[in-house]
């Protein structure tokens, strides 16, 4: 897979592609991931990449030459381009499913007051990661990319992304290593036990405890 993140602030992804399970996954060339400075594609003799919305109010507002030329100049037949937007679907685990088939994504991080509307005319999709606003999409395009990436072939073992939480709508179940006892906090006996059949019984019935404690919505969707 091929990640094209475009963005005003570059420095921000030096640790995220730099450290832990992005930096062995591109070691390792199951992804690659370019980080793309908006500015480098400005057409103004000073870089300049925003300006005062038409009509008024506060903030600037990211221009559209800059952000088409990129776009542009970095799309196939194979891309997908994704807008990071708090006015996005909601993300989830099935999208980064899904996402995590694609060939070629391209990542728009928008920042300041937002942008000039004719700039969503350039995205397949537009995804927010919550119900909340942040000061740019380059937080949230970090949290897509690794939820993606982490599911590639060979980023890591099948069975760790198979039990996590909200697949199949569910929370994950509680895990435990040494001491046995801790605080006076112990290891569930059935852990102990060596009786295998019995823990995974148990750690279903925990997932289903868990979600219905905790994301009463997801059981609704089950």
């Amino acid at each position: 897979m091929k990640i094209d993140i475009l963005t005003l602030f570059p420095n921000m992804f030096l640790g995220f592609i730099g450290e832990s399970i992005i930096k062995r996954a591109i070691d390792s060339n199951k992804v690659k991931i370019n980080i793309h400075n908006i500015r480098d594609y400005s057409k103004d003799p000073h870089k300049k990449v925003d300006d005062y919305g038409f009509g008024g109010g506060r903030g600037m507002v990211l221009m559209p030459q800059p952000i088409f030329d990129a776009v542009n100049s970095l799309k196939t037949k194979d891309s997908k381009v994704i807008l990071m937007t708090p006015q996005g679907i909601k993300y989830n685990q099935t999208k980064a499913y899904e996402l995590s088939k694609e060939k070629h994504l391209i990542i728009i991080c928008g920042h300041y007051e937002g942008f000039d509307e004719r700039i969503r005319t350039l995205a397949d999709i537009e995804i927010s990661i919550g119900d909340y606003v942040l000061t740019g999409g380059e937080i949230p395009a970090m949290a897509i990319s690794d939820s993606i990436i982490r599911l590639l072939d060979g980023v890591i073992e099948e069975e760790s992304h198979i039990k996590d939480s909200f697949n199949d709508d569910l929370l994950d179940y509680p895990v435990y290593t040494h001491p046995v006892e801790y605080n006076g906090l112990k290891v569930p006996d059935v852990l102990l036990s060596g009786h295998h059949a019995n823990i995974n019984k148990w750690r279903e019935e925990q997932r289903l405890k868990r979600t219905k404690e905790r994301r009463p919505d997801l059981l609704e969707k089950r």
